[in-house]
């Protein structure tokens, strides 16, 4: 018993560490069927609405390639505008240095400029920005593998349910949680994208009020990160507020600190628990701990992607007696309490007969 298990970490280390090293392919399949499967939705729409499959299916190619040109025209347009005007945001960020080293000299503390200023380089902070900027372009540069990898899935979509139906025919196992995986992961990227889209609109439409320069790119970065379960909101806050407290001062800084908190919480802690319901049925530790596995793994598109991977290997743990334990670790406290309640029954069943 010992050494199968032995075995089977060492089989699984050596996988995992065969997937580390294959990432750079792997990524952009996993990102390409992560987008596959939410174009996926509006294509079964058309088809509902009498549409044929092949003229949805170009209508929504159309509108990728108009929303990835889009994407790039932002990021493109925000990183040429923010060089052109970066030596007005290195004088602003140097007046509050000097500012801020005047408050602590007449508290007496005595303070040379020169300390703080080699701590604080406005130069190195907007140069770090741009290239954080640079490394979205690149992203977006690799969109073309993405995209024909998704032209690729979505053409095969119509056949998978063909192909699953046969191999069920010819198998003597029967695969039912198929289904259940995907209506599961549907599920969740629909909400979440319905989510993210919302929580774009929103901080966009906050930045525009208080004044912030560039809103429509914090905006995207906002919705992006907001895919990233835990820790996506505060990746997007923080550049934001930081560039608003550089541009406007700290009455901006603090007014987007607030806008931010409150869309993020309303939308991401009060709104998303409740219309997602029992879809996840992850706990909160779990999905933070998926998050920095599938993060490790396969980078920014693991972090991504973190959710529907661990969702997916719960509901597979499910279909198995000698696993179900481990999906019940992996699950919510109410999944543990109905799995207790349930065998409590089939114990009473059992006594009664």
């Amino acid at each position: 018993m010992e050494g199968s298990l032995i075995v089977n970490l060492a089989a699984l280390i050596i996988i995992l560490a065969g997937v580390i090293y294959a990432k750079a392919i792997i990524a952009p399949i996993l990102l390409a069927l992560f987008i596959s499967i939410i174009c996926a939705q509006p294509i079964s729409w058309l088809e509902k609405k009498r549409i044929p499959r092949w003229i949805a299916l170009i209508i929504v190619l159309l509108g990728m390639i108009v929303l990835f040109s889009g994407f790039a025209f932002v990021i493109g347009g925000t990183i040429s505008s923010f060089s052109g005007n970066l030596s007005k945001y290195e004088a602003s960020l140097t007046t509050m240095n000097n500012d801020f080293i005047g408050s602590l000299n007449e508290q007496g503390l005595k303070i040379q400029s020169d300390q703080l200023s080699n701590l604080i380089q406005p130069a190195k902070i907007l140069e770090y920005t741009a290239s954080v900027l640079n490394k979205l372009v690149n992203m977006v540069g690799n969109t073309l593998l993405v995209f024909l990898i998704v032209v690729f899935i979505l053409l095969e979509f119509g056949s998978f349910s063909i192909k699953a139906r046969a191999v069920r025919s010819e198998s003597n196992k029967t695969i039912p949680y198929f289904s259940t995986i995907s209506q599961s992961i549907r599920h969740y990227l629909a909400i979440k994208t319905v989510l993210c889209i919302s929580v774009g609109v929103l901080i966009y439409i906050a930045l525009l009020i208080i004044g912030v320069d560039y809103p429509l790119l914090w905006a995207l970065i906002a919705g992006l990160m907001n895919y990233i379960p835990n820790i996506g909101s505060i990746i997007a806050t923080i550049p934001t507020v930081l560039f608003a407290l550089i541009q406007i001062g700290p009455g901006g800084a603090l007014w987007t600190l607030v806008a931010s908190m409150v869309v993020h919480n309303i939308l991401g802690n009060f709104l998303e628990p409740r219309i997602m319901g029992k879809g996840l049925g992850l706990s909160t530790l779990v999905v933070f701990l998926s998050l920095l596995f599938w993060g490790f793994v396969f980078g920014l598109v693991g972090m991504f992607l973190s959710v529907p991977f661990t969702m997916t290997i719960k509901i597979i743990l499910e279909q198995n007696e000698k696993t179900k334990w481990i999906a019940i670790l992996l699950g919510t406290p109410a999944d543990a309490k109905a799995h207790l309640e349930k065998r409590q029954t089939r114990e009473g069943t059992g006594t009664e007969e």
